[in-house]
């Protein structure tokens, strides 16, 4: 097994990979394509992130993703794994275990403070690997859904009472000035 810096050739096993990983996303081909693959492997260029394959008989069987980020908390950067996938067969054979390794190496070299994981389902791995539980992990999604519309009531002198403005689904209701 080898484990390198990912390249734009290795796109197709990538996007491979990342289809059987992801839980909460639906990956647009086209989008990585031309947005978040070129993005990632320019950050890592810049030495912002890691992206790193492993390959297993001369294809690619595994990937990690990990963007370094300044903080202040830490006195320096912390390289964030945020993505770390290996093909379905070749699970439980060390193919994980050197992708992390190979991070933690890179975090070594740029002097960044630590590594961290946001994780859910493999917290055992992690801690098997060294890694300790220190926090748990919110998101909050940048651009969430527009609330469903509800009905507004008038009242008070002239006013009937009856139900405002609604706005059709996935639309925000228009905003009525006083008076």
């Amino acid at each position: 097994m080898t484990v390198r810096a990912a390249t734009a050739a290795d796109g197709d096993a990538v996007f491979g990979l990342l289809c059987g990983f992801v839980t909460s996303y639906r990956p647009d081909r086209a989008v990585f394509d031309t947005v978040t693959y070129p993005g990632v492997l320019g950050e890592a260029a810049a030495g912002r992130a890691e992206l790193l394959v492993a390959e297993v008989d001369g294809r690619v069987a595994g990937y990690a993703l990990a963007v370094r980020m300044p903080t202040l908390f830490a006195g320096g950067t912390v390289l964030e794994l945020l993505e770390l996938c290996v093909d379905a067969p070749l699970r439980g054979r060390g193919t994980g275990s050197a992708l992390v390794r190979a991070v933690q190496a890179g975090a070594a070299h740029a002097g960044d403070a630590e590594v961290t994981v946001p994780t859910r389902r493999a917290a055992a791995f992690y801690l098997g690997l060294g890694f300790q539980e220190t926090a748990a992990y919110l998101k909050w999604p940048a651009a969430p859904p527009d609330p469903p519309a509800t009905p507004q009531r008038s009242s008070g002198p002239g006013r009937s009472g009856a139900p405002g403005p609604s706005a059709p689904p996935g639309t925000r209701a228009p905003h009525r000035q006083p008076g």
